[in-house]
């Protein structure tokens, strides 16, 4: 009895250290075979299986995920997309920026504190092998849901364009010098959980949250319901006061939390409309083609499988609704005064060789060889030079400053940007046709936050982040293709915070595999000012 009670008081003195735990998952990354439209194709894994696996956790809770790459013939790494990192910057995944390439038969832990909840995913972030398959869920449970009560049940159901084949055949076809246009490949079909039949067992009566994600490779998804509309809840991991929407267009990497209701009398089940947006801007009164829409999957929220399953839903216009004037669950006001403004202007260009790039303010990203995480640790008071990283369009901005980001697309077409490290307050983002960014545009006071919207054609967007989390962080555009073409910038966050920060041996033995230095600049150089070595040409072959 007094024993017990003893195991009761060390519970309670330690209460604030029991409620979380740690979540552990152990994978190999594996080639698959698998057919998700019907065509067999070669697919990336996890454990000899596809689709890939969902990390779950709950709001403080420790993730540990164990990587061996048993692929053979490609490296690898992994991105918690959504996940802000904090102190946790060597665990971001990007290939080249907070980690090496992971060489086959070689593994690295990556370890991180849920520090926010709500809808993320992880994907591959090296040298578009992401639309390749390795991708999958990762929800993060909140014990304060705002919206608990209003839902009975939680449901995945994640949205994809997929391609026939593989990325480093799609991406060398791109990277040519006859690609005059600048096209990216064009998808074979578009799917619901990666290859499923698009069935959700619901009851009547009952409430369900739907976690829609869209990790496509390039293109945005329409998604309605029949009968039935949808009362938002969060977008990307932001809770928002909730909104009743009929239609929803959801960009490559955004999430959207819905809450669909099933009438209490339902004597039928439901189709909804999943429709992939290949178009460059599918409102424009005058496009250069014509507007079409090939690729579609109906699914059906299925109340009762004896009734029939063959329902369709006709769209007659697509008008979903207006995803930056979602306002914050909690009011947070505007971030201001603004310390400083990062403008970066999009345009497709060349690259001294004439192969067709994407750049930010005229210049194309060129991946090093140190990433820049490690530069950043290693170079002392000299972290903050810029040049020292190579051409990989690195800014600065100093812990706690409010930083106003400005993106000012100069293309015809509509491109989701993301941020790393940060849920971005959206400020503006006005429609398309609206011209380059001015110091007369009106601000939203309220705006609502995410970590990747959608940029309007000949438009631009105005977001803001508080540097409060010291790191290096990518700003890019979230279509694969153009990743691959530069389309990506690097924030050095608070740098000063970031001297002799610890790598763990684990993924310092990673680059070792590889032949990769960990240290000083963009090219292993002791000076930072020594650019001998510095990557200054993208190569003109493309491996993946």
């Amino acid at each position: 009895m007094h024993r017990g009670y003893l195991s009761i008081l060390i519970v309670l003195g330690q209460a604030a250290e029991s409620w979380a735990k740690t979540v552990t998952y152990d994978w190999n990354v594996t080639w698959v075979f698998a057919s998700p439209d019907g065509f067999g194709r070669p697919i990336i894994g996890i454990n000899d299986a596809w689709p890939c696996p969902t990390i779950e956790a709950d709001v403080g809770d420790l993730v540990s995920v164990n990587l061996n790459n048993q692929l053979g013939n490609e490296t690898t790494g992994l991105h918690f997309h959504g996940i802000n990192q904090i102190s946790t910057n060597s665990m971001d995944g990007a290939v080249g920026v907070n980690q090496c390439p992971l060489a086959p038969g070689y593994a690295v832990k990556y370890r991180f504190t849920a520090d926010i909840p709500g809808t993320f995913w992880y994907h591959s972030h090296s040298m578009g092998q992401y639309p390749d398959g390795l991708r999958g869920p990762l929800i993060i449970h909140d014990p304060d849901d705002p919206y608990e009560d209003d839902y009975d049940e939680e449901v995945i159901v994640t949205l994809s364009d997929w391609y026939r084949e593989q990325s480093p055949t799609l991406v060398q076809a791109m990277i040519q010098p006859n690609n005059t246009q600048f096209a990216p490949p064009i998808p074979n079909s578009t799917i619901v959980n990666d290859g499923g039949d698009g069935h959700i067992s619901v009851e009547p009566g009952k409430t369900y949250r739907l976690r829609l994600i869209n990790w496509s490779a390039m293109f945005s998804t329409f998604v309605q319901f029949d009968s039935l509309d949808m009362e938002v809840i969060a977008i990307d991991a932001s809770y928002v006061r909730k909104k009743t929407v009929k239609q929803l267009r959801i960009s490559a990497a955004q999430r959207s939390d819905v809450l669909i209701k099933i009438p209490d009398d339902a004597d039928k089940n439901y189709p909804y409309l999943v429709v992939l947006d290949l178009n460059q801007d599918y409102a424009d009164p005058d496009p250069p083609r014509p507007i079409q829409f090939p690729f579609n999957v109906t699914g059906m929220l299925v109340t009762d499988s004896d009734k029939d399953t063959s329902g369709t839903l006709t769209i007659q216009k697509f008008e979903p609704f207006d995803d930056v004037t979602f306002e914050p669950h909690d009011s947070e006001s505007a971030y201001g005064p603004v310390d400083r403004q990062w403008v970066l202007n999009f345009d497709y260009c060349h690259d001294e060789n004439g192969y067709p790039r994407a750049c930010f303010n005229g210049s194309t990203y060129i991946a090093q060889k140190v990433p820049a995480l490690y530069s950043a640790a290693s170079l002392g008071d000299n972290n903050t030079e810029t040049a020292a990283y190579g051409p990989i369009g690195a800014f600065v901005v100093e812990y706690g400053e409010v930083l106003e980001i400005i993106i000012n697309n100069n293309n015809d077409a509509i491109h989701p940007f993301h941020l790393h490290g940060h849920q971005f307050q959206v400020l503006a983002r006005p429609e398309s046709q609206a011209g380059n960014w001015s110091t007369d545009v009106s601000l939203n006071d309220v705006p609502p936050r995410r970590d990747t919207v959608a940029v309007n054609a000949k438009s631009f967007a105005v977001f803001r982040i508080k540097a409060d989390n010291p790191g290096v962080f990518l700003f890019h555009c979230h279509v694969e293709w153009h990743v691959e073409m530069g389309l990506t910038a690097t924030l050095l966050e608070a740098p000063d915070r970031l001297l002799d920060y610890t790598i763990p041996q684990d993924h310092l033995d990673a680059c070792d595999a590889m032949g990769i230095p960990t240290t000083g600049n963009a090219a292993g150089n002791e000076d930072w000012d020594n650019t001998d070595g510095f990557v200054t040409v993208p190569p003109t072959e493309y491996t993946g």
